[in-house]
């Protein structure tokens, strides 16, 4: 394992550790407003100053920081299960089955993703809840993401179908569904987590840009998304506290991509 890697991978779990259970060591809760310091600068009480509710913006972060890490990887999982269920089932079954799930495939890849996503989430009604707008934007993020990752699933199967394990398999007498349980399912996934990986960082940027749009996690649980939005109301040059959300967010997504190679099977000589 590379010294890069080995730096990524340290840093995402410190990132992790620290958003495990903000409760115990950040200033405050991330709702509670302390009125008297709103919009304040940083300072010893507040080391990242407070929003203009007088909210603690490093409380605000961490507790973002744990949504955005939980909501990432849970629609990542969603997104591969469905992938795999589709892509599977097509290049078992054949024929109209393995037609209509490609042609349906075919059709969500020729869409703009992230349009397609705000527009999804747009005809989706905005005074929900926050728990509820987790729900939304995880099922959307999962839903919508499964059709790259399902012709991957589709063209890995296709040539395992016709590998020798597979038709000593059917020599011996085995059915199509446990061929596919005992068989196709054990080699599909290291693919899977190839996908898995790919989708995580892609998640955190959607959901993200989601937040910054308003159409994200609801106020007032934080996300990065939300958190982000304060850019748009106040000045980076004359607030550069303001900026550690951006580089935080570009901190975890570039970690995520470092450390892609050595999970998905790339062989590591150095």
């Amino acid at each position: 394992m590379t010294l890069l890697r080995r730096g990524a991978i340290g840093v995402l779990m410190v990132i992790a550790s620290a958003a495990v259970a903000p409760e115990l060591w950040t200033p405050a809760h991330y709702a509670t407003q302390f009125r008297e310091a709103a919009d304040a600068e940083p300072s010893g009480r507040f080391p990242l100053g407070t929003d203009r509710l007088g909210r603690d913006r490093l409380s605000r972060l961490v507790y973002g920081t744990r949504v955005s890490l939980l909501l990432a990887p849970a629609a990542a999982l969603l997104s591969c299960g469905a992938a795999a269920l589709m892509g599977g089932s097509a290049a078992v079954a054949g024929g109209l089955t393995e037609t209509g799930i490609m042609a349906l495939a075919d059709l969500c890849l020729s869409l703009p993703w992230l349009f397609l996503l705000l527009t999804m989430r747009a005809l989706l009604p905005l005074n929900v809840s926050p728990q509820t707008s987790i729900a939304l934007t995880f099922l959307l993020l999962g839903v919508l993401g499964w059709a790259g990752p399902a012709r991957v699933i589709f063209a890995t199967v296709r040539k395992l179908q016709s590998s020798d394990f597979i038709l000593q398999a059917h020599a011996a007498g085995l059915g199509p569904r446990q061929v596919f349980l005992r068989h196709l399912t054990p080699n599909l996934a290291p693919v899977l987590l190839a996908q898995f990986c790919v989708a995580v960082p892609l998640y955190v940027l959607a959901e993200a840009t989601l937040g910054m749009l308003g159409l994200g996690v609801a106020e007032p649980l934080p996300s990065w998304g939300n958190i982000l939005r304060e850019l748009e109301s106040g000045n980076a040059l004359s607030q550069p506290w303001l900026l550690v959300p951006v580089v935080l967010l570009a901190l975890v997504v570039a970690s995520f991509q470092a450390v892609m190679p050595a999970q998905t099977g790339e062989k590591d000589y150095a």
